[in-house]
C-alpha cells in the first residue's frame, strides 16, 4: 500500500532510478535518487519571476494615463465654454440708453468729475451727512463691470459726503435727486487710489485710474418722512 502511494507522487525523469516530484505550486520539482540528496530545480528557470516594483511601476503609468486623459477632456471642455460669450449683466442703462446718451449734454466740475443725466429725479437732494439709497453699477472705461449693486438685489445705503465711497461717487450723488439716474465719469485721482485686484468675472482696475458708474438714487432714509 506504502509503494503503491509513493508511486503516484513520484514521476519519472528519465531513468529509472530517479524520481521526481512535482508537488510545488510555482514548478520546483526535486529529482530523487537512490543514495543522494534530492536535487531540485524549477521549471520556470526560462520564465522570469513576477517584478514587484515593476508591476507597480506600469500600475502608476497607466494612472497617469487616465488622468492625463481625463484633464485633457476637462481642459477642452473649458476651452469651449471659454469661447460662450460672457453671462450678460444687468444694467442701469440699456441699449436704447446707450444711443440717448449720445445726444446729452456732458456737465464737469471744477474738481474733474464729469457727468451726463440719463433721467432728472423729481424728489429732494441729499444734504451731507445724511445716509442714502442708491443703486449703481461700476464699469471701467471699456464698459466691463467690476462691481454693481444690482447683483445684490438691494441698493447701497451709506453716509453722503462723509468719505464712506469714492470721492467722485460721492461729489455725483450730491447734486442729485431722488429718482434720477446719472452717469458718472469719475477720473482717476477721485478713483480708487490703491487699485482694485482682478478676481473671477470681475476686471482689473489700476491704482488711480478712471471708472465709470451709472447711479440711480432710489430714496434719502428719514428725509422723505420728514417732508411727509
Amino acid at each position: 500500500m506504502a509503494s503503491s502511494l509513493s508511486s503516484s507522487l513520484l514521476l519519472p525523469i528519465g531513468s529509472a532510478s530517479t524520481k521526481s516530484l512535482c508537488a510545488n505550486r510555482h514548478g520546483v520539482c526535486c529529482a530523487k535518487s537512490r543514495g543522494l540528496v534530492p536535487r531540485c530545480s524549477n521549471l520556470e528557470q526560462g520564465r522570469k519571476r513576477p517584478d514587484n516594483n515593476s508591476d507597480l511601476m506600469k500600475r502608476r503609468d497607466v494612472m497617469g494615463l487616465v488622468f492625463v486623459a481625463s484633464t485633457l477632456f476637462v481642459d477642452s471642455y473649458g476651452a469651449k465654454g471659454a469661447g460662450l460669450p460672457p453671462e450678460e449683466k444687468p444694467r442701469l442703462c440699456d441699449a436704447s440708453c446707450e444711443k440717448e446718451l449720445e445726444n446729452v449734454p456732458m456737465v464737469t466740475t471744477e474738481s474733474g468729475l464729469q457727468y451726463k443725466d440719463i433721467v432728472v429725479g423729481t424728489g429732494p437732494s441729499p444734504p451731507v451727512g445724511f445716509q442714502v439709497a442708491a443703486n449703481y453699477v461700476a464699469m471701467v472705461p471699456s464698459g466691463q463691470i467690476f462691481d454693481s449693486s444690482l447683483d445684490k438685489g438691494l441698493p447701497y445705503l451709506f453716509r453722503v459726503g462723509s468719505g464712506q465711497v469714492v470721492k467722485g461717487l460721492d461729489e455725483g450723488i450730491l447734486s442729485m435727486k431722488v429718482g434720477g439716474k446719472r452717469r458718472l465719469y469719475i477720473p482717476g485721482p477721485l478713483a480708487f487710489p490703491k487699485g482694485l485686484a482682478s478676481a473671477p468675472g470681475r476686471p482689473r482696475v489700476a491704482p488711480s485710474a478712471p471708472v465709470v458708474f451709472d447711479v440711480r438714487l432710489e430714496y434719502i432714509p428719514g428725509l422723505e418722512t420728514e417732508e411727509e
